[in-house]
């Protein structure tokens, strides 16, 4: 059988990213990859991708989620109003802004949550593809 072909922007990508993340504080960074093995707990066939200045993921080729950490929060994005609103309840008491969600850094992660946006996301993008 033979080896699948890398594609050498997704290895510059986790390359990329891996030096993100080294530059973040301590405590900064184990969130950051907290968030980071949660996307891909939802989305294990994501591959590591880097744009925007701030790492992402690519699923079927297409980059479909970037996360980032900033002074008091990380962010992931994008997500739509539609995932916005269906998860409006748990959302409560996080700041969202147009397809960005914010998780401040003084409070435990929710990863269930993420896993559960990062699915919703995906499902969003797939419904788009059969249209």
């Amino acid at each position: 059988m033979p080896s699948a072909k890398k594609n050498p922007a997704d290895a510059d990508g986790a390359t990329q990213t891996r030096s993100y993340i080294a530059t973040l504080a301590p405590e900064t960074r184990k969130l950051f990859k907290q968030l980071r093995e949660a996307i891909l707990s939802a989305a294990p066939k994501a591959t590591d991708h880097f744009s925007y200045g701030i790492p992402a993921f690519k699923l079927d080729a297409k980059p479909f989620v970037w996360y980032a950490a900033f002074k008091n929060h990380l962010s992931l994005y994008p997500f739509t109003a539609a995932i916005r609103l269906k998860y409006a309840a748990e959302l409560k008491g996080y700041k969202t802004s147009t397809g960005t969600i914010q998780f401040p850094l003084d409070k435990p992660l929710p990863v269930a949550l993420v896993k559960k946006l990062v699915k919703a996301r995906i499902a969003e993008l797939r419904m788009k593809t059969k249209d």
